[in-house]
């Protein structure tokens, strides 16, 4: 049992001081003023003891929506008294000390007969992940008014931090910019060379020669062009690394979280432009898989999928993954594998296993550098110390720069960018697939 004094037991404990001041003159008072103190004592005893939070006072804790990683969240602690009496409380929450606290946690309140209040702050998580709250610590008033009675409401709950969906749509409409597939809402159709026939117009200057019709030019009498609809319902299954090199971190996130952000936007894009995307987070072994879909249910099973997920310090399996895919993925589609490479080891295991997936499927290769390295080396170098760093970096280039030549000369896309320009760069990169018709 739990329990503070009150104010109003320290203020009739001072008026028992008055007869021991007089005590000097009247020795009686003395006994007056023992037994008053005594019996003040026993009755808040007795007052905590007896006191109870009715039944009819329901408290919880409510959440105004789901956690997103750098998303403020609200909380509230709603407080209904369906008492006909007034209540004075003090609630506490105790929420996990990794997020970020906006507002108070705590505070002293009244509540009505028939009324109810709630205490209001906001949290900000820093990561994805699963996270804890504690009880609900509650200070009520004692039915004498002698004793603030502590206790705990509720049972400690876990919640879930998602990677931040607004954030992935906020880099894809920033990185299309006027090319957004939000249009696609809005057009039938969008043009590039897909492999979908539109329509025919008139030769313009600048139009390639293989889209010439010349059975229509013959017809028309003047040179026409056929006009293509970039093709809906294509697959892209994008496939993770969690392996040791994306737990490199990047100020305050790991190579990881940048892929988790990227894929997002991708998927994002690709569910306006009508297209199915899918999922496969890999390591020593295939950690999470959703088959290529659209809609919102595909979109929150991928972000169930993603939320635990933390790079391991192992290095990962290109073989186990890649035929995977192969064995799960029947239909042709466009496979990004965002992951990291540094040595001529790695590199060689990633060059031998995309042949797993070609010819049936076309691979595109991210890899996210932790900086621009050709920033590095553009400058002369001013020390000795610089001297080593530009030859560093001037070798982890030629690494790079040559096995993403490998994987263009086996049939497969390259992409070699930071973890910055992660999202804009693989966004512009499907663009591309889809205009040239490359699927």
């Amino acid at each position: 049992m739990k329990f503070v004094f009150s104010r109003f037991f320290y203020l009739l404990l001072a008026c028992g001081l008055v007869p021991l001041s007089l005590s000097w003159t009247h020795s009686w008072l003395r006994w007056v003023a023992v037994v008053y103190d005594m019996g003040l004592l026993v009755l808040a005893l007795v007052d905590a003891r007896i006191s109870r939070l009715p039944p009819a006072v329901h408290i919880a804790r409510v959440f105004d929506g789901r956690f997103a990683v750098g998303g403020e969240t609200e909380v509230r602690i709603e407080i209904q008294n369906r008492t006909p009496r007034s209540l004075s409380l003090i609630a506490k929450d105790e929420y996990p000390p990794q997020m970020k606290l906006n507002g108070l946690r705590e505070a002293q309140m009244v509540v009505e007969g028939q009324r109810s209040a709630a205490l209001v702050y906001a949290l900000t998580p820093p990561k994805r992940g699963r996270f804890e709250f504690g009880q609900i610590v509650v200070r009520f008033l004692s039915r004498l008014g002698l004793v603030w009675r502590e206790t705990r409401i509720g049972e400690p709950q876990f919640v879930k931090v998602y990677p931040n969906m607004r954030r992935a749509r906020e880099v894809e409409l920033k990185a299309l910019g006027a090319r957004s597939l939000v249009a696609s809402h809005r057009k039938s159709s969008w043009r590039g060379e897909g492999r979908e026939f539109e329509s025919l117009r008139d030769y313009v200057r600048g139009d390639e020669m293989r889209h010439i019709s010349w059975s229509a030019t013959a017809r028309r009498g003047r040179i026409t062009t056929r006009q293509y609809q970039i093709e809906r319902d294509q697959n892209i299954l994008i496939a993770i690394d969690a392996g040791r090199l994306m737990t490199a971190r990047i100020e305050t996130e790991t190579k990881l979280d940048s892929a988790v952000h990227a894929a997002l936007a991708l998927m994002s894009a690709a569910a306006r432009a009508g297209d199915n995307a899918g999922l496969v987070v890999f390591g020593r072994r295939i950690r999470a898989y959703l088959p290529p879909n659209r809609g919102r249910e595909q979109m929150d099973a991928v972000l169930e999928a993603l939320y635990p997920i933390e790079p391991e310090m192992i290095e990962p399996s290109y073989a186990r993954a890649f035929a995977f895919i192969a064995a799960n993925t029947k239909r042709r589609s466009l496979v990004v594998v965002l992951t990291d490479l540094v040595d001529e080891e790695g590199s060689r295991e990633l060059l031998t296993s995309l042949r797993l997936l070609r010819p049936r499927h076309l691979p595109l290769v991210v890899t996210i550098a932790d900086r621009d390295l050709k920033a590095v080396v553009r400058d002369a170098p001013a020390t000795v110390g610089d001297l080593f760093t530009q030859s560093v970096a001037e070798e982890i280039i030629h690494q790079r720069e040559a096995a993403l030549r490998l994987v263009e000369s086996q049939g497969g896309l390259a992409l070699d960018v930071t973890a910055a320009a992660l999202a804009p760069a693989l966004l512009e990169k499907y663009l591309q697939v889809k205009d040239r018709g490359l699927l």
